[in-house]
């Protein structure tokens, strides 16, 4: 089934500063027109990828938000986009503290306790994460390329990216987003990936407290990991869970395979809303 984006009048946009975790957070609401004004009515919220912001969403969210009926919620992590400025490397435990008192605090300041969660990559982990911590809040859960350990390939792809940045036009792509912060935003995400302690990261343990209905998506042609991350999350997770590989795609469904991913996506949501 083919997508299209919707009209600028199927829905209302507002961006907006918010405090939590103990930093001011860069916040974008999506409010399809046909949503429900009940106040329970269940948010998707997106969360970004490991140099990402909201903008390099770009019109995802209003489609999907459109195609379900659901309001939509995309923020900037900590030291991302328009967000508070972290100086300093990341914690080998930075995603955990992401999804365990960031992004409650967050969902909890915005008056959201009914969350369907979107994440790619790093955005990934934090929602498998935090479904596993906030369960009671958490409706289901859609990863994209989520990753739960290291592998070999994803080393290879980071130091590819290092190669690109400092001497292609990658550092220019990223500087339209995180401006004076780029330096930091990428040398904290490729030092944290690339250092040796690193490499026995693993967040295995937290998918057996993971309950409710899960789709993890992935392209079989993804960069930065193989299958295993998918086969491992499917096999150690409590609740029901559906995969998608998707033929001749890499690291970003959402855009390599727009109209897969959107009717995937789409099919899930309205499953989880009966």
């Amino acid at each position: 089934m083919e997508q299209t984006s919707p009209n600028r009048q199927d829905f209302t946009n507002q961006i907006f500063h918010v405090r939590a975790g103990g930093h001011r957070l860069r916040v974008k609401t999506i409010e399809p027109h046909e949503a429900s004004t009940a106040e329970d009515q269940t948010t998707l919220v997106f969360l970004h990828e490991g140099l990402g912001c909201i903008e390099l969403w770009r019109d995802f969210p209003e489609v999907l938000c459109a195609s379900t009926g659901c309001r939509g919620l995309v923020y900037e992590r900590k030291g991302y986009g328009g967000s508070d400025i972290l100086p300093g490397p990341w914690k080998e435990d930075y995603l955990i503290e992401e999804s365990s008192v960031d992004l409650p605090e967050l969902l909890k300041t915005c008056k959201i306790d009914d969350v369907i969660l979107i994440g790619h990559s790093d955005g990934g982990t934090i929602a498998l994460i935090m479904s596993a911590l906030n369960g009671d809040m958490v409706r289901g859960v859609i990863t994209e390329a989520a990753h739960i350990f290291v592998e070999d390939v994803t080393i290879a792809s980071i130091n590819k990216a290092v190669e690109a940045y400092e001497k292609d036009n990658l550092k220019d792509k990223l500087a339209r987003y995180h401006k004076e912060n780029t330096e930091m935003v990428f040398r904290r995400w490729a030092d944290r990936w690339l250092s040796p302690e690193y490499r026995n990261w693993n967040v295995e343990e937290y998918l057996p407290g993971i309950t409710c209905p899960l789709l993890a998506i992935q392209g079989e042609d993804d960069e930065y990991g193989t299958p295993a991350q998918v086969e491992g999350i499917a096999s150690r997770v409590s609740g029901p869970v559906d995969t998608k590989l998707i033929p001749d795609c890499g690291h970003i469904p959402h855009f390599q395979a727009r109209d897969t991913v959107l009717t995937e996506m789409t099919r899930f949501i309205k499953l989880l809303m009966l």
